[in-house]
């Protein structure tokens, strides 16, 4: 938590040092909050199951910062027009979202009684995971006149990457993890060490001009992790393919941005 405490205020931090700036380099800002639900794609479950997708999900929440290029805030006027100020806006988040995890699919079906099968039923985990970062994010229609117009819609998509602090924990409902409570693929590739990792994301989504001065948001997020041990679990790849892949999720946002002048 302390942690959690301290990269809230240099968040914060960043944000005043960018508004300190706007006179020099021309644009304006906008704060917002987000939340949704969160779908993680891991190691627990079975992959393109259903039940995997819809059961493994958690919630997550953020703060969010934009650099309007269309705008001066100094002056209450519009920048230069060009093509990168009219449909690029710069977002930067700090959020967190946490996951409660277990299999599902067809190797735990109520049908299935083998010694397999209860150990994986047994098996729990969560991964509480704390992200900041940056995404360019593109709309291709005009910033400007979506500004001017009560009621309007905004359509973007984003790229960009984000740092990220995970915290798993795994468990069984067995008892302590060991050779007796867990599948022989989990032995030795299971932790509750948390760590770092670097992502990507990309979104798709809209905006609506709710005010003058506000706007709501909605967007679908993929975030890709360049680790397979975000959720404390990692089978050897080359024995079980299945696992191979790096651990992912979906997010589903609903956001509300402020115009700051």
């Amino acid at each position: 938590m302390q942690k959690f405490i301290k990269i809230v205020f240099t968040f914060i931090f960043l944000i005043s040092i960018g508004k300190d700036a706007q006179a020099q380099f021309g644009f304006s800002h906008e704060v917002g909050a987000i939340i949704g639900p969160v779908a993680f794609q891991s190691d627990y479950g079975e992959r393109h199951d259903f039940k995997t997708n819809s059961g493994n999900v958690g919630f997550g929440i953020g703060i969010i910062h934009y650099l309007n290029f269309s705008y001066k805030a100094d002056c209450n006027c519009y920048t230069p027009e060009t093509y990168f100020n009219d449909h690029f806006k710069l977002r930067s988040e700090l959020s967190y979202n946490k996951t409660n995890l277990k299999h599902f699919g067809e190797w735990v079906d109520p049908s299935k009684t083998s010694n397999t099968a209860n150990l994986l039923r047994g098996m729990r985990g969560s991964t509480a995971v704390t992200n900041i970062g940056m995404q360019l994010e593109f709309f291709p229609l005009s910033i400007r006149d979506f500004t001017a117009t009560l009621g309007a819609f905004a359509p973007f998509i984003s790229l960009g990457g984000q740092f990220s602090f995970y915290d798993p924990e795994a468990y069984s409902t067995l008892g302590n993890i060991s050779q007796l409570t867990i599948p022989e693929k989990y032995w030795n590739a299971t932790t509750n060490q948390g760590g770092t990792v670097w992502s990507i994301v990309t979104s798709v989504g809209s905006r609506y001009k709710l005010t003058e001065l506000s706007d709501l948001m909605i967007d679908l997020r993929f975030q890709y992790y360049f680790s397979n041990w975000v959720d404390g679990l990692n089978p050897d790849p080359k024995r079980y393919p299945e696992n191979k892949a790096n651990d992912w999720n979906v997010w589903l946002n609903f956001g509300y941005i402020y115009y700051l002048n």
